[in-house]
């Protein structure tokens, strides 16, 4: 081997490549931020991390949706977000370090970004192929020109005369540089998310909530039970739980957004969001829950919506005997579909643009979303809603079915214990409060009971419900023997006299079953 081939092998192995890794995750986090702040600048952009994180959504398995869902719960959006944009970074720290000894690659790295990017983009709603095709490779241009630049520099600083001083010019430049970007990457990103943000939360904001036709009482006094730490009849919007496919919250233009009634129907028929305001109103309290909530979980809430009749826009339209579907559908494309018998059985479904007395809030499906009492989310509760289709049953399935859920999706009869909290210690020395929440949307709830160290069933009190398609709270006092450990069920019967199995079941396919249980001490 000669002089020259150890020299130039020494000079590559002493060029640093977790500085050139870390130039790799600016610049990918660089090129993630332009597209961020495009799309804060015009939703004709969208957002990269979302466009990839839809598709991770889409194509991932059952199994890693529900562990997504039972780990992270109403945060599994962020958790994603977050999880899309680390992988991101990574992936940019790997073309750095394999750049710095084979120039090029990132090239071909930093292109697939920009395809990957691109193709993902084209599904989002809103967006324009020709300013996606402009921005999303632009940003990826941006990122490998910096990767490049900061490479050289990193090179020039190792291939300086041995006596150069460790702080020389070039290593300077470099951390200069990647600092500086990192610091644009990071407000840049900030910055766009809080314009796509602010650009419809500032609409939303200017915005009232008609005073509707048909309203609902206040909750009277024998509505709920004052007791530390059981839930609220009515949640407070900011503490309703959220589930859904949007890793980004979908925020249509208002001023273009409308809703159609399509497919087997006489005349098609749409209507703007000023439409639906200048309609009869309608309010309605509902308990809505996910499928995947499991015993005892909280993936179900109870509020006040307000709306228009689903049964109004659908005889407006004149439905055909033969559509025995109703489909939602969404703009970012995703699609629930229930029975068309069940929009007219008196449970009053609702296209709803307002929740607790106001317009809905952008996570929960503003300007509106449809609301089906007694039916689980994943077949009904379509949010940012842009077409009612009338189809066949037999003819479509809705997003979740081919993913191995039921085409049905009944909300099950069920009840959970909030007080106490599993592990906790109460006074021994007085009576012992048992309190909870029970539901069965469009049966009701006649009778909760709860079971002590398995001893008999006792009857709880519970509250006066403010409908059948409502939760009511339960609560139960007993005296137990201090310093002692033990263990309370609860069972809940509904309105047609179904009280809910004691076994044990997985949520899929078709939500849980079983008793819910928790252990707790007397001090």
């Amino acid at each position: 081997m000669t002089t020259t081939d150890t020299r130039a092998e020494t000079d590559v192995a002493r060029r640093p490549t977790g500085l050139a890794g870390l130039a790799g995750a600016v610049a990918a986090g660089l090129a993630l931020a332009i597209t961020e702040f495009a799309a804060g600048l015009t939703q004709s952009v969208p957002s990269a991390v979302a466009a990839v994180g839809s598709i991770v959504v889409d194509f991932s398995p059952r199994f890693v949706e529900r562990f997504a869902i039972e780990v992270f719960g109403t945060a599994d959006k962020g958790a994603l977000a977050v999880g899309t944009t680390l992988l991101a970074l990574l992936f940019g720290a790997l073309l750095g370090r394999v750049e710095l000894r084979r120039p090029g690659v990132a090239a071909v790295g930093f292109a697939g970004f920009a395809l990957l990017g691109m193709l993902a983009s084209y599904g989002q709603p809103f967006a324009d192929p020709v300013l996606t095709t402009i921005v999303v490779p632009s940003a990826a241009a941006t990122g490998y020109l910096f990767l490049r630049l900061s490479l050289h520099r990193l090179v020039a600083d190792v291939e300086a005369p041995t006596d150069a001083l460790p702080g020389s010019a070039s290593r300077r430049r470099f951390v200069t540089g990647v600092a500086g970007a990192g610091a644009v990457a990071l407000v840049g990103g900030a910055a766009g998310r809080s314009m796509i943000i602010g650009r419809s939360e500032a609409v939303r904001d200017s915005m009232d909530l008609p005073q509707a036709a048909t309203t609902v009482a206040d909750p009277g006094p024998g509505a709920s039970f004052a007791v530390t730490g059981l839930t609220p009849l009515i949640v407070p919007n900011d503490e309703f739980y959220r589930i859904d496919t949007a890793l980004v919250v979908p925020r249509p233009d208002t001023a273009s957004w409308k809703v159609s009634v399509t497919g087997m129907v006489d005349t098609e028929l749409t209507y703007t969001l000023s439409d639906l305001l200048a309609m009869p109103l309608h309010e309605r309290y509902v308990t809505i829950a996910c499928v995947s909530n499991q015993v005892g979980g909280d993936l179900i809430g109870n509020a006040k919506w307000t709306g228009v009749r689903l049964t109004e826009l659908l005889d407006r339209s004149g439905v055909h005997p033969e559509a025995t579907q109703i489909v939602g559908r969404s703009v970012d494309g995703w699609t629930a579909g229930f029975p068309t018998a069940l929009a007219f059985d008196g449970r009053d479904p609702l296209v709803a643009i307002g929740m607790n007395d106001e317009m809905l809030p952008p996570v929960h499906g503003f300007p509106a979303r449809l609301i089906v009492p007694g039916l689980y989310g994943y077949v009904s509760a379509t949010k940012w809603l842009e077409s009612i289709e009338l189809t066949r049953w037999e003819d479509f399935d809705g997003y979740w079915i081919p993913r191995g859920w039921s085409k049905e999706g009944p909300i099950k009869t069920q009840s959970r214990i909030d007080v106490p909290r599993p592990g906790d210690t109460v006074d021994g020395g007085a009576p012992t409060v048992i309190a909870g929440v029970a539901w069965a949307p469009t049966r009701g709830i006649a009778r909760v009971e709860v079971r002590l160290n398995g001893r008999e069933w006792r009857d709880a009190d519970i509250t006066t419900p403010l409908a059948d398609t409502t939760w009511v709270q339960w609560r139960h006092e007993a005296m137990l023997d201090p310093g002692t450990d033990h263990r309370v069920e609860v069972r809940a019967t509904d309105g047609d006299g179904t009280t809910q199995p004691e076994e044990r079941t997985d949520v899929a396919p078709d939500g849980a079953t079983g008793y819910h249980g928790v252990g707790f001490r007397t001090s």
